[in-house]
């Protein structure tokens, strides 16, 4: 048998991929996220599925009910919110998996900043403004970053971040990005992008911990900072070389596709 690690997405139940919500019909245990899930999600599930909330659950605990499923011959998937590359323990779960001998397997998702970009209708990559995207969190009541993982050295290069996991520390985080991007910057929270209670800020470095702190969010929002957010009014922004008029198009393509 196999455990099967399941991207599902930013929440929204039809956000899922045609395997994730094939793979979901067709297991017989099913442990999710209780505390970012939209549970519509596990409408995709058979009706005598078990069904496993992790919230409360340590990782040992969770460990362990994907290694009893596996072993009983059941199917089992691991739901993780987003797509499981980003801070989903991915990690620390599969290499207990290697230890038990338990075979795994994982099936990205739709993440969770790709769902807020797209809610605040912006590219995140915009020619002549910014070409990469940081995604990164910071440290509170959580695991220590790594020594070379500094906000502000990201800060610098100018990238857009998208930033998780950071919506209670937003003033502090505004006050020490404003140093690199400006107080007039602009800025997305999204708060559970896709789901039934959805919420979308927007505002400037400046001004976007007062909106957060009056709408009393507290989990579950990706905060998007960087120019690019500006869209066409984005000061100096360009346009792709690749769709150019000028470029020149004259070399024809060989081999298959062509």
């Amino acid at each position: 048998m196999t455990v099967h690690f399941v991207g599902a997405g930013p929440g929204a139940a039809d956000l899922l991929t045609l395997r994730a919500a094939r793979m979901l019909g067709a297991a017989d245990v099913v442990l999710y996220p209780g505390t970012y899930l939209d549970t519509a999600v596990l409408g995709h599930c058979r009706p005598e599925a078990r069904l496993v909330d992790t919230q409360d659950l340590d990782l040992d605990a969770i460990t362990a009910a994907l290694v009893d499923a596996d072993r009983d011959g059941a199917d089992v998937v691991r739901l993780t919110s987003g797509d499981p590359s980003l801070y989903s323990a991915l990690f620390e779960q599969t290499r207990r998996l290697d230890a038990a001998g338990v075979a795994w397997d994982v099936t990205p998702g739709v993440p969770a900043y790709a769902a807020a970009a797209a809610r605040v209708g912006r590219e995140l990559t915009v020619p002549l403004v910014a070409q990469s995207v940081v995604l990164t969190r910071t440290q509170a009541r959580s695991t220590a970053m790594p020594e070379g993982e500094r906000l502000e050295a990201f800060a610098a290069t100018g990238a857009t971040l998208v930033l998780h996991l950071a919506v209670t520390r937003t003033r502090a985080l505004a006050a020490d990005l404003s140093a690199s991007y400006g107080a007039d910057c602009p800025v997305a929270v999204v708060y559970r992008a896709s789901q039934p209670g959805e919420q979308v800020l927007t505002g400037t470095l400046g001004d976007i911990a007062d909106a957060v702190e009056a709408a009393g969010l507290r989990q579950a929002a990706v905060i998007l900072v960087g120019r690019a957010l500006a869209g066409p009014k984005a000061t100096g922004a360009g346009e792709s070389y690749l769709y150019d008029a000028g470029r020149d198009r004259s070399l024809k393509r060989t081999g298959p596709g062509a």
